[in-house]
């Protein structure tokens, strides 16, 4: 394979988007921690499952940022896991510095390389990777919105019985307790779930898709999400990498749509080849853009206190 992605951060969530990537047999995978020998042990399982689950992608670990030169595009998924009880932005301190870290390492070693972040507070680290990595916003994008759509997709189709893939979602915001679910883009087969759902099963749904990562993280008891964010950065990944010109909603700098400056949030883009190639305003109800605006508001508030 000539292409190939970087995973900074080889636990659960790095590891998974790393045996997506694999199976999808989308790029060679170069792991990277700063635990000694952690990613090299992994990437090296992942390798020896590779004639039996039929890839044929080089998956290697290393402890060195040196080994993410030739990369097309970088995941960042490094810094701690939400515990129970802790909010998104409880982690902000300690990840902000881990981000540092990080964009540190793959600016000098990979400058032309997009960045996907994963990273909570995703919108919040998003935007640092951009500021501290120097690139232009649009090679530079957080994934939120397809993870968000993706749980609001299931609690859909567990609601009315039916096939998982024959739903389709939108929802925009940060990617925290302010996000938008618009049920009214939401469809099942083609048909809007405001036509098949009771109004008040369709806000059970919508509030469950708010609590989606703070549900499972209650359930584990130790750790967060790892699957569901793995499959949707993978699915984000693939858009780039095949250049598909995928409409999806995705963390991404705005400079005026829907009302909004200089910060980052969920709204729907068009992902290929270019990273960001295109941002889609769509037409909001007055109390939907007021939830998004509001939604971003928090964010750009804690972006203005961050240090530079």
């Amino acid at each position: 394979m000539n292409r190939k992605v970087t995973v900074v951060g080889a636990g659960n969530v790095g590891a998974s988007c790393a045996l997506y990537l694999a199976e999808a047999n989308l790029a060679d995978v170069m792991l990277i921690d700063v635990i000694e020998d952690m990613p090299q042990g992994k990437a090296l399982d992942l390798s020896e499952a590779g004639p039996v689950r039929g890839y044929d992608v080089k998956v290697e670990g290393s402890n060195d940022y040196a080994a993410a030169e030739g990369s097309a595009l970088v995941v960042i998924t490094a810094g701690i896991a939400r515990k129970p009880g802790m909010s998104r932005e409880d982690l902000l301190n300690t990840n902000i510095k881990i981000m540092d870290s990080v964009i540190t390492g793959i600016s000098r070693h990979a400058p032309g390389a997009m960045i996907l972040v994963v990273s909570n507070p995703l919108d919040v680290m998003t935007h640092r990777a951009w500021k501290k990595s120097g690139l232009p916003a649009h090679k530079v994008f957080g994934q939120a919105g397809v993870l968000d759509a993706t749980r609001f997709r299931t609690f859909v189709a567990m609601e009315l019985g039916c096939a998982m893939t024959d739903t389709q979602a939108m929802v925009l915001g940060g990617h925290g307790d302010s996000m938008v679910p618009l049920p009214r883009y939401t469809t099942v087969g083609g048909v809007p779930i405001t036509e098949l759902i009771a109004h008040d099963r369709i806000d059970a749904i919508v509030q469950r898709t708010r609590d989606g990562g703070a549900e499972i993280v209650k359930l584990l008891k130790s750790g967060s999400a790892y699957y569901a964010p793995a499959a949707s950065t993978v699915h984000m990944a693939d858009a780039v990498l095949n250049d598909r010109k995928s409409i999806l909603p995705a963390s991404a700098h705005l400079d005026g749509q829907y009302g909004l400056k200089d910060v980052y949030v969920g709204v729907p883009v068009t992902l290929g080849a270019g990273g960001i190639e295109k941002i889609h305003e769509l037409k909001l109800d007055k109390s939907e853009l007021e939830a998004l605006q509001k939604s971003a508001n928090v964010y750009k508030e804690i972006i203005a206190g961050l240090a530079a």
